[in-house]
């Protein structure tokens, strides 16, 4: 099975890509993943991306494409593969369908999460990263008490840096900075979804709710 999931921060997309991937066995291929893998393997990609990267620019979508289409190339992703974080523009979007026209592959089903804009908000203010393994969780999880070490990995403190917990908040996650990328998402993002729609099945996934209730709906559009 491939599939794309797409949706604005805070969404869950983290979450429901681990239950997709535990259930059907596919591999999570994620914007970050594959462009650190390109830059570990050495490759002629590899270091074009990490000039990019070290100069501070932005990836284009040219090299972009070069890249996921080297890791979809892996064979690992023969039983299957779950995109996230890509695309994320409207020229992303024709590209990806173009390039697995050119390869011979398909999007089993595109999955649009949703949610409202003051719901993204409150779970954004109380999200918290792993500096070790970054995972990303929220507060609400942990109940009354304050964590003090990662569910994930274990960790307390950062191994990188040490004396720093393991445990942050981004400063970024302000109201006003969370609504503005919402917004980009809606005018960027979104339009990329509706070009995939074109070509591939799309189905828009209501984000509100327990992690197991929205896994039960995304289950229901994927079986």
């Amino acid at each position: 099975m491939k599939i794309v999931i797409m949706g604005p921060p805070g969404v869950g997309k983290g979450t429901q890509s681990h239950g997709i991937v535990e259930k059907f066995g596919v591999v999570h291929i994620s914007t970050g993943d594959i462009l650190r893998m390109a830059i570990r393997s050495g490759s002629g990609l590899g270091q074009k991306v990490q000039n990019v990267m070290n100069a501070g620019d932005l990836v284009s979508d040219d090299l972009m494409m070069e890249v996921i289409r080297e890791r979809l190339s892996h064979e690992d992703v023969k039983r299957g593969w779950l995109l996230d974080g890509f695309p994320r523009t409207p020229a992303q979007a024709t590209g990806l369908t173009q390039m697995l026209k050119e390869i011979g592959q398909d999007i089993d089903a595109v999955l649009v999460m949703r949610a409202p804009a003051d719901e993204i908000v409150r779970r954004l203010n109380g999200r918290i990263t792993c500096r070790a393994c970054n995972e990303v969780m929220n507060l609400v999880g942990f109940g009354s008490g304050s964590p003090t070490y990662c569910p994930f990995c274990g960790l307390d403190k950062d191994p990188k840096r040490e004396g720093k917990p393991a445990l942050y908040q981004r400063a970024d996650d302000t109201e006003e900075t969370i609504r503005h990328r919402l917004e980009v998402f809606r005018k960027k993002t979104l339009p990329a979804a509706w070009i995939l729609e074109e070509n591939y099945n799309l189905h828009e996934i209501d984000g509100l709710g327990t992690p197991e209730e929205v896994s039960e709906r995304i289950q229901s559009v994927l079986s």
